[in-house]
């Protein structure tokens, strides 16, 4: 079968749609496949940035080829990013059908235009955010509203199937009103991390930290809960002179807010952000290391991220949000607590911090039960019963 896969940036840009694009694409063309991928040449979009030179625009990698194409948008809050030639590649390319992610994306409607024109099935994967956690403001959210009400109709009823993550993924979906195709749940694999390097601590020497620290890893986007976490961090460093805060991530035009934030709490030294960890051994013992891992985000489709966490034994601290709650149960591998509640989450936090027994016993439950539960390979076994079913017309 031959498929593309469309998606608005793809690895070396970092993120978890990207991730998960990666993932599938390399294991259905291990599975023999001929597998297209048509991204753009972004690296990320806030601020807007593309990948460097040393980044192939077309290759071959791991059995998949790679399409990075010219991106271009609209300006200021009109934000959207176009590839240029896409609909040229599509037609170039003539797919079986073409895999779509991320509602009310341009690629999205480029791959219901190249349905119905050449008759091939449309499968979108949602990776659906509500208005109110996308990023941008209040401009954007408008703009999005109106996405909803005058545009996504057409677009997503072309779509043969439409695939999500969770059961709150599929609720929220369907708020808007408009008719949706026959929904699938598929649930994300997990990509284990490599072993960490050898040695005592390596990440925390990497980056200067002694004592005990909280982690969270991901872009420093608005919609994450930063402000929040470093206020629920003011009162865990009050309790514990020897603790750090340690933010990892990509800037996603948050990091100026969050560093005035640290500042005007007067914590300084005591928050760490190293930016973007490229090498994934470091990362996987950022997580071993970390006493928590914490996700405090306004809405998380999934959050796989938590999969990294508890894979290294490391129990977390998340919001009770969009598809959190489906697979991590409060008191079993970690806590939940409300979104935008900095005295709820210190709570958490401060529970959980000097107790070593409970944070062993969430630790070995995430890793032995939770994790193992995702896979890419059987991600990978339901899209090739869905593209199947689609291309056989049923």
């Amino acid at each position: 079968m031959k498929i593309a896969e469309l998606t608005t940036r793809y690895p070396p840009g970092p993120g978890g749609v990207e991730r998960h694009v990666r993932e599938v694409s390399v294991r259905l063309a291990r599975r023999g496949h001929a597998v297209d991928v048509f991204a753009t040449d972004l690296s990320r979009e806030y601020p807007w940035q593309r990948l460097g030179p040393e980044v192939a625009r077309t290759e071959l990698l791991d059995g998949v080829s790679i399409h990075r194409l010219p991106a271009w948008s609209l300006p200021s809050e009109l934000h959207y990013p176009f590839f240029r030639g896409l609909n040229r590649a599509l037609a170039k390319s003539g797919p079986d059908i073409v895999h779509a992610h991320t509602y009310g994306t341009n690629h999205a409607a480029a791959a219901a235009r190249y349905s119905r024109r050449a008759k091939r099935p449309f499968v979108l994967t949602a990776h659906y955010h509500p208005i109110w956690s996308i990023e941008g403001g209040w401009l954007r959210h408008r703009i999005r509203g109106f996405y909803d009400r005058q545009l996504a109709a057409p677009i997503v009823a072309a779509a043969t199937r439409v695939i999500v993550q969770t059961h709150e993924e599929e609720r929220l979906l369907k708020v808007p009103g408009f008719p949706v195709p026959r929904i699938e749940i598929v649930p994300p694999g997990y990509t284990p991390l490599p072993e960490p390097p050898p040695g005592d601590r390596p990440f925390s020497r990497s980056i200067g930290v002694e004592g005990p620290f909280l982690l969270f890893v991901g872009r420093l986007a608005s919609n994450k809960g930063l402000l929040e976490l470093v206020e629920a961090f003011a009162t865990l460093a009050k309790h514990d002179a020897t603790s750090t805060l340690v933010i990892v991530g990509a800037d996603g035009g948050m990091r100026p807010a969050v560093e005035r934030r640290i500042q005007s709490l007067g914590l300084g030294p005591r928050v760490r952000i190293p930016g973007f960890v490229a090498d994934d051994r470091l990362l996987a013992s950022a997580f071993r290391e970390a006493r928590l891992f914490v996700l405090p985000s306004e809405y998380e489709a999934f959050g796989l991220v938590l999969l990294e966490a508890l894979a290294q034994g490391t129990p977390v601290v998340a919001s009770r949000v969009g598809g959190i709650p489906e697979f991590l149960e409060d008191g079993k591998a970690g806590r939940l607590v409300p979104t935008n509640d900095p005295a709820a989450l210190a709570a958490a936090l401060l529970g959980l911090w000097d107790d070593p027994d409970t944070r062993a016993k969430y630790g070995a439950y995430g890793r032995d039960t939770i994790v193992p539960r995702y896979s890419w390979d059987r991600v990978v076994d339901e899209l090739e019963r869905i593209f199947r079913e689609v291309t056989d017309g049923r």
